[in-house]
């Protein structure tokens, strides 16, 4: 008890507590703005922790990179510009809800279940760290392949269309991805003499191109059918959300385990675990066909998973000094520089600061409901701006953002090609999230498959024979003959009638 006093002394010292706050601040701003992600706000508060102590150091990272990855939702759901992959999961829905006037309720839903994951994945890093650590050591590129797999499979279920067209979308993703030499063989591959390709499709000006520079074409082509977007009113946003809790708790439930298992997976992160629960919500849902057209079931789920996989990512950080995304990469740097040595012995040596990290990160996530809040009221004011003036303010923040990523003028030209692929996938009903899903996890599925074969020798069996692989192949299968098998059972009762 005395080491829990100290812990508590040592957080809820007013330093700290002000660093968390205006980091908190720092964060939600750099996570709203179009091409700047989590980790960069994360790598921008590396240099002023130096000048802190260790527990106000952490603090402002964990603070600063849970709220980034929230308010990443914002430009996505008012301007369709999601500000992550994994919010690019369920764009559709949370956009087309505030086309519809229900803006705050999709931001809000975010917002609370965002919360509760992050709250989720908080209380099982304290209390299972060791045993997930150690199940995620279990994982080589074998079962990583699997998983990336499955990640894919998801495409077949997010595609508001047909799966043919889902498909159409995640080949060209694929095909994108595989442009340029970081693949196995460091061979240039559809460069076609352009040095700039050499270092691939960076993917968030694609991302921006794909879904916010495709809408402003749509404008400008068929602006006096799509309308303008409802005013809404955030009166009443979080109070609404315990009615959304109530409908919902297994996909709640489902999205904050789902996002835990996979993000303490390393490498894994927020990104695969979204995609993967917003598939699992439309699969097991009563009203599939209302997702991708503003239907807050898929909200809920990707929204807590995307939350309880940041925390779960610090399980194999802590537990043994492997990084479980890119964000907890820099902050073992971080943890290393203030005496803070990540293994199983910091639990023990290091009680005390363990003890206050814990509380940060329940802090952190508590403090992001009223920060959330303050940023939502602000940012849906952008919705009493007429269309004409807008739009253009769009192309700006685009333009920002893909030359942020890339620092040249290349990045808005990538943004610029794929702004004329995305209309032109819309305007002949080819889903866009697919594509995106595509350029993210097809260099993870090549880079897996290839040390596979490697480790292999070429035998393909290989990939069935440790346990974990085998149960996640098989599962992989099963989900893409499920279809089949389906279709299989209703012709056969058909039959039978």
């Amino acid at each position: 008890m005395s080491v829990l006093a100290q812990s508590f002394a040592m957080v809820f010292d007013p330093q700290v507590l002000l660093v968390m706050l205006l980091s908190g601040a720092f964060g939600l701003f750099v996570g709203a703005i179009p091409g700047l992600t989590a980790t960069m706000a994360t790598a921008l508060l590396v240099p002023i922790t130096f000048f802190m102590e260790p527990i106000a150091a952490i603090a402002s990272i964990v603070t600063a990179s849970a709220m980034a990855i929230f308010s990443g939702d914002i430009p996505g759901a008012l301007l369709r510009i999601p500000g992550t992959p994994a919010s690019a999961a369920y764009v559709e829905d949370s956009y087309r809800m505030t086309r519809a006037g229900r803006g705050p309720e999709a931001l809000g839903a975010l917002l609370v279940f965002s919360v509760i994951g992050g709250i989720f994945g908080t209380i099982v890093l304290i209390v299972a760290s060791p045993i997930l650590a150690e199940m995620a050591l279990k994982f080589s590129s074998f079962e990583y392949f699997w998983l990336v797999l499955l990640g894919l499979s998801a495409a077949i279920f997010v595609s508001p269309g047909s799966v043919p067209r889902g498909l159409v979308a995640l080949i060209i993703g694929l095909v994108a991805a595989s442009v340029g030499m970081d693949n196995p063989t460091a061979e240039p591959r559809f460069t076609f003499g352009n040095l700039d390709l050499l270092g691939g499709i960076s993917f968030i000006p694609a991302m921006i191109g794909l879904f916010a520079l495709a809408e402003v074409f749509r404008y400008f082509v068929h602006g006096h059918k799509l309308g303008a977007p409802l005013r809404p009113s955030t009166k009443g946003m979080l109070r609404s959300q315990i009615g959304v809790l109530r409908r919902y708790p297994k996909q709640m439930l489902r999205g904050n385990i789902t996002g835990t298992l996979i993000g303490a997976l390393p490498g894994a992160g927020a990104d695969i675990a979204a995609w993967i629960s917003y598939a699992m919500s439309k699969r097991f849902s009563r009203e599939p066909e209302k997702f991708g057209k503003g239907h807050v079931e898929g909200l809920v789920e990707a929204g807590a998973s995307n939350n309880a996989a940041v925390s779960g990512a610090w399980i194999p950080a802590l537990v043994f000094g492997i990084p479980g995304d890119s964000i907890t990469a820099i902050v073992i740097g971080v943890l290393y520089i203030k005496g803070m040595n990540p293994g199983p012995t910091i639990f023990i040596n290091q009680a005390e600061l363990i003890n206050a990290l814990f509380i940060v990160f329940l802090l952190a996530n508590l403090l992001m409901i009223p920060l959330g809040w303050l940023a939502i009221r602000a940012s849906t004011t952008i919705l009493a701006v007429p269309q004409k003036i807008l739009m253009p303010i769009i192309t700006l923040f685009c333009i920002v953002g893909a030359f942020a990523i890339t620092n040249s003028v290349f990045g808005i030209i990538l943004m610029l090609a794929f702004g004329v692929l995305g209309f032109l996938m819309e305007e002949n009903d080819i889903p866009i999230a697919p594509a995106i899903l595509g350029l993210v996890l097809g260099p993870l599925l090549e880079q897996h498959f290839i040390t596979s074969m490697i480790k292999a020798d070429g035998n393909l069996l290989s990939f069935f024979e440790r346990p974990i692989a085998a149960g996640l192949g098989i599962f992989t299968i099963l989900v893409w003959c499920a279809p089949l098998i389906r279709r299989i059972l209703i012709r056969r009762k058909e039959a039978l009638t």
